[in-house]
């Protein structure tokens, strides 16, 4: 084909379809640029859910701007993927018995591969639950049922994730129907539990091609779980970043083994483990270690941004490749996100859970009595966001813990050492306590917090342009597209005008997650009432 010809196709393309060069998948968690905004269009303003025929079946006449809905399991705390015209998700086996009668499991993590263009459902993965006798150590994890909590990461033929047992997995993005590639070859085993009768496999089940425990010994980890393992993994080159959910024991202060990395990386075609924070973090976490890592380039330099269970942010040098040996991550900057008065009263530390709203008969001066008002010290869950050379990230405890003062910090990632003082932008403290990762784009900031609140503000200022109560919590973070912001809580789903005046487009108080919206391909993709909706605009 000639140059005028390639001129004449590009000028056809613009005019016949200009939106869809915007399309873009959504491979990994916050999205493919890291901060939970992204240029799809045209996407809705609203959508009607319809109502079901019988059972859990969703009657697809009664919807308006839905492309196609499936019943998933009873929890979605990450969000779904996108790559390659498949949608990946991780939730639990919730009802799965009822599907497929080769199991009958009451807990355990489930991944799913379903088609982009009609939810289908290609492949998946069973993962039991682990039970006390799997770990060395005691770890309440038992009496949970979240299945798999981190946002699939994929790159190329792969999908990395984090699993419900303590396993980080790569998988063939085609499942069994191509064959049981690599090394390992014992998936039969693994989806029917440890001391239990191997599955019979089909083309349908999901085809491990490694796996690394973050809690065996001989894996080099040795991580131990409290609540929930997992989060999301990143893909940098040839290499996983990975958190290890170290955390406390049943106690809620003693860490059974606080010299357990806490951010790891393995080569990501292997699983082998190259590298490791030298931290110590683990000497001085409050919980447990749940935030992702994500990522920027910073004067050339690729860093690695991790928010972690003792208050502080971590920027580390990304790894140019992958090492002969093992070695460890080299540290750029850290960043301290609770000030002095979040961390001492009267001359005093503040127990970290005397924050808990439930231990108020035991703190009754100073306890949390769930007002909003407890000023104290809390870990980073959500994500780090990276933003012309600036990375936010809020500060927050376990929902569980109940309302307090939380903080948003902006820093100039640009520094060296240790930037608590001289990093520091600017800092937000009319948020509460949060677990929500941000959402940036065009210069404006969206952070929910866990009571449900939405705050719009200057991304260089901090400055506060708007909030709204949207009355329930929120887990989830925003989703910046098409000039919209889509927010769920636990019980509604919300979408506003994206801008520094507010303006509510829809609220759906019926149907919500803990799940984050996101949108690739010009659809957008969220979980509302444990139903997976792919939402769009007809024509």
């Amino acid at each position: 084909m000639n140059v005028r010809r390639i001129r004449l196709a590009c000028v056809v393309v613009a005019l016949l379809g200009g939106s869809s060069a915007m399309a873009a998948d959504w491979p990994r968690w916050c999205g493919p640029g890291g901060t939970n905004a992204c240029g799809e269009s045209p996407l809705p303003a609203s959508f009607v859910r319809g109502s079901k025929k019988t059972g859990s079946e969703i009657d697809a006449s009664t919807c308006e701007n839905v492309k196609w809905v499936v019943r998933l399991c009873s929890v979605v705390y990450g969000n779904p993927t996108i790559a390659d015209g498949r949608v990946f998700v991780g939730t639990n086996v919730g009802a799965l018995s009822r599907t497929d009668k080769r199991f009958n499991l009451q807990k355990g993590g489930l991944l799913q591969c379903r088609d982009e263009q009609t939810g289908k459902l290609l492949w998946q993965l069973v993962i039991p639950h682990p039970e006390q006798r799997d770990f060395p150590w005691k770890t309440n994890i038992m009496g949970f049922n979240f299945g798999v909590i981190g946002s699939p990461a994929v790159a190329g033929e792969k999908v990395y994730i984090t699993n419900n047992r303590g396993d980080v997995l790569c998988l063939d993005v085609r499942g069994l129907a191509n064959g049981n590639d690599g090394a390992y070859k014992d998936e039969a085993q693994y989806m029917a539990g440890p001391r239990k009768k191997p599955v019979e496999l089909t083309d349908g089940d999901a085809d491990i091609l490694w796996r690394r425990s973050l809690w065996e010994k001989d894996h080099g980890v040795c991580m131990v779980p409290h609540d929930a393992i997992g989060s999301a993994p990143l893909v940098h080159g040839d290499l996983l970043y990975v958190t290890t959910s170290n955390s406390v024991d049943n106690s809620h202060y003693n860490v059974p083994n606080p010299d357990a990395p806490s951010l790891i990386v393995l080569d990501r075609h292997t699983g082998r483990l190259v590298a490791a924070d030298n931290e110590k973090i683990g000497h001085r976490l409050w919980h447990g270690l749940w935030s992702s890592p994500n990522q920027g380039v910073v004067n050339g330099k690729t860093l690695i941004f991790f928010g972690a269970a003792d208050g502080w942010v971590y920027a580390f040098e990304a790894l140019k490749a992958v090492p002969e040996k093992p070695t460890h991550l080299k540290l750029a900057w850290k960043y301290d996100c609770n000030p002095p008065r979040y961390r001492m009263r009267d001359g005093k530390v503040i127990d970290y859970y005397s924050g808990d709203k439930r231990k108020i008969r035991k703190y009754k001066e100073r306890g949390n009595r769930n007002d909003r008002k407890f000023l104290g010290p809390s870990q980073i869950i959500a994500t780090p966001v990276f933003y012309k050379n600036r990375v936010y990230v809020p500060i927050g405890q376990d929902p569980a813990h109940g309302n307090g003062i939380g903080l948003l910090h902006c820093i100039d990632a640009t520094k060296t050492g240790d930037v608590t003082r001289t990093g520091c932008v600017w800092t937000y403290d009319g948020i509460q306590r949060t677990i929500s990762t941000v959402a940036i784009a065009d210069g404006l900031v969206y952070a929910p917090d866990i009571t449900g609140t939405l705050h719009c503000l200057d991304a260089d200022t901090g400055k506060c342009y708007w909030t709204h109560d949207m009355k329930t919590e929120g887990w989830g973070g925003p989703l910046i597209a098409d000039g919209k912001v889509y927010v769920n809580t636990r019980r509604s789903f919300y979408v506003f005008a994206h801008g520094k005046e507010k303006k509510l487009l829809h609220n759906d108080r019926t149907a919500g997650s803990e799940a984050s919206p996101v949108a690739a391909n010009g659809t957008l993709f969220t979980v509302l009432k444990g139903y997976l909706w792919a939402i769009h605009t007809p024509g």
